[in-house]
């Protein structure tokens, strides 16, 4: 599969400069993210992508709204795949706001508060990503799934840190993953 970092959040932003949360709830992309989603859509184009799976929170859904519309494949909106909760930013949406505002996307299948509500253990971070890396791996076009997550969750599952709007490889059924710009 290939995880997608999301693109540069208004978070992302305030905490890089001063390394204290700036208390913005689900943040949004800023214009630099919005750049990042968009040029992952040139650096995937050699890739065959057949699914889209991205996390709940804004930023994460506004990363793979033009890779999804590029490709025309709808984005299939998984919890599992979520921030490890720890930040303001990690407060998301309601699922009844997501429904409203991602009009193409169905939310049926998650809870009205779908984000835990105190800070969340690395250890259940890393249990989430164990099950989403089964589940994956049981799935027939893992290779072909890009999904479009975070920081914490993205180093949960394979280890490595990526910045913002970069991607790697990750096969489900090993351990670790290859890096890629």
């Amino acid at each position: 599969m290939i995880l997608l970092r999301h693109g540069q959040s208004e978070f992302n932003l305030h905490f890089t400069k001063t390394r204290r949360d700036p208390g913005i709830v689900d943040p949004k992309l800023t214009p630099d993210g919005h750049r990042q989603a968009e040029a992952a859509i040139e650096q995937l184009a050699q890739e065959p992508i057949t699914r889209i799976v991205a996390s709940p929170y804004t930023r994460a859904l506004q990363t793979a709204a033009p890779i999804a519309r590029a490709l025309r494949l709808p984005v299939h909106v998984n919890p599992l795949v979520r921030e490890r909760f720890g930040y303001t930013c990690d407060i998301g949406s309601p699922r009844s706001v997501l429904s409203e505002t991602w009009v193409d996307h169905s939310f049926d299948h998650i809870d009205e508060i779908w984000w835990p509500q105190s800070e969340e253990p690395v250890e259940d971070v890393a249990d989430r990503a164990a099950r989403f890396r089964a589940e994956m791996a049981r799935t027939p076009d893992w290779t072909t799934t890009l999904v479009v997550s975070h920081w914490g969750f993205i180093l949960s599952l394979t280890g490595q840190s990526v910045t913002n709007g970069q991607w790697l490889r990750c096969d489900p059924r090993e351990s670790g993953a290859s890096a890629q710009v």
